[in-house]
């Protein structure tokens, strides 16, 4: 192939250099992303012509491969110095190729080619929209998105089942995972830390499934949660002072509720000097503070070894000198493990489960230890869970896409064999507005909380508000 006319400062193509030649990264691209962007479709109307662009394309695309240096280029697709070597060999090709093209067609050809060497392909729109919380691909003809909390289908499509197959390829090796007809269902994460599932063929029965929930760049404290309505002020005073006097919270919900954002927000709290340990299956966490040590399981490899579960990272994490420790999800056997920390020094401890209300979210954990393979009678583990948490954080997502807390309820103890709990707070809902939005207010029980005597005892004292019927 004739080599491109405009001469290229930096090599990413696929030649042999005297010494490799690193592209530099810039911190942020050159034009600032619209809140929403929507893609376009194939710029061919007929049949016809939509399958002259499609081969075009994959034309195109086989050619770049093939003339560049991907192991020199880099993943960011904001990279000017990428983007722009990029272009001019697409420009140069083009040329060769002799198809004519509108400036539309041209420009919208050139973008997807980027997108796909530098990105997810026809999801990176999906990805630079900041108004996108979720992105949902079931199959290369279908792909979804939330945002605000309302699910809709977008008219985004794949090529074919291999180009989404190679987009989650790109995803799960970039973070050393695999996804294969011997491993066909993997968690992985971006570079952002947005995280991901993907489930392949033949489990996934109409193509590959691909499930990213996107990382917010915001960092939200609590006060943010009160601008949000997801909790009061009096509330939001409260829960700093149960993080920093070390309460153990766990926080559960369902899915997309908020907890990752929530657990995010608590860990503000936490003081400096502090060493926390994270543990989690696909690292997504993100905590506000500097001194984290950030710990993630793995998969076994083809011969079905080396597998390091949560478990493993609990139990590792006790020797490493923590100071608190937060599962990211407790799924299984290591609720076991956690509970055990939290009752031997490690106050402060915080994770997240799935249940739909606070009382639900004791029975999982209870049953989640039984699965940890220890045979322990049924009041071992629940004197074992009422002496460990403090506090459980009880979140739900609404019908209008809001995600609120409502219910904080604390554990009182034991008794004849039962946990007991007593609500601190708890929102009751008073219907919807004329714009479809959830109203409804927070009424604390009234009743003094327990853990109040430790916040006295450390200097503090809980908002006076939280003692009065309506907040």
């Amino acid at each position: 192939m004739n080599q491109p006319n405009q001469p290229f400062s930096k090599s990413i193509f696929a030649k042999k250099e005297t010494e490799p030649v690193k592209i530099q990264e810039q911190s942020k691209p050159v034009q600032e992303q619209p809140k929403s962007v929507q893609h376009k479709p194939t710029p061919a109307t007929s049949s016809k012509a939509n399958s002259s662009y499609k081969d075009l394309k994959k034309k195109l695309h086989s050619k770049l491969l093939t003339e560049l240096d991907m192991g020199k280029v880099s993943d960011d697709v904001s990279n000017e110095s990428s983007r722009q070597q990029i272009i001019n060999l697409i420009e140069t090709l083009l040329q060769e190729e002799g198809v004519p093209l509108g400036s539309n067609d041209r420009k919208q050809l050139i973008e997807e080619l980027i997108d796909d060497i530098l990105g997810l392909g026809p999801i990176e729109p999906l990805l630079r929209d900041t108004a996108v919380n979720d992105i949902l691909v079931n199959g290369p003809k279908m792909v979804y998105a939330e945002r605000k909390g309302v699910l809709e289908k977008t008219n985004i499509v794949f090529d074919d089942e291999s180009h989404l197959m190679r987009v989650i390829t790109r995803i799960t090796s970039g973070v050393g995972r695999r996804v294969d007809e011997s491993s066909p269902m993997v968690d992985a994460r971006l570079k952002d830390g947005s995280r991901v599932n993907a489930i392949i063929l033949p489990l996934s029965i109409d193509g590959a499934a691909l499930s990213i929930r996107k990382f917010s760049e915001k960092k939200f404290i609590l006060d943010d949660l009160v601008k949000f309505g997801a909790i009061t002020q009096p509330i939001c005073d409260m829960l700093k002072l149960c993080v920093l006097c070390r309460m153990n919270i766990i926080v559960s919900g369902g899915t997309g509720s908020g907890k990752t954002t929530f657990l995010n927000a608590l860990s503000r709290y936490i003081p400096d000097h502090e060493r926390v340990v994270t543990i989690e299956d696909a690292a997504e966490l993100q905590l506000q503070r500097e001194h984290v040590v950030r710990l993630e399981t793995r998969p076994p490899n083809l011969e079905g070894k080396g597998e390091i579960t949560q478990r493993d990272l609990v139990k590792n994490a006790l020797r490493m000198r923590p100071e608190r420790i937060i599962l990211g999800e407790i799924r299984s056997g290591e609720a076991l493990d956690l509970l055990q920390a939290m009752n031997t020094g490690h106050d402060g401890s915080m994770g997240t489960l799935h249940a739909n209300t606070a009382r639900d979210a004791f029975s999982r954990l209870e049953t989640m230890c039984l699965m940890s393979g220890i045979d322990l009678p049924q009041k071992a583990i629940r004197e074992q869970i009422a002496s460990a948490v403090h506090l459980i954080c009880q979140l739900n997502r609404f019908s209008d896409g809001s995600r609120r807390i409502t219910q904080i309820a604390e554990v009182t103890g034991m008794e004849n064999g039962v946990i007991t709990t007593q609500d601190v707070v708890t929102f009751e809902q008073k219907g919807v507005d004329e714009n479809g939005k959830v109203k409804g207010i927070f009424k604390p029980s009234g009743v003094r909380p327990i853990f109040s005597k430790k916040i006295e005892a450390m200097g503090y004292k809980l908002p006076a508000e939280m003692f009065n019927m309506n907040l």
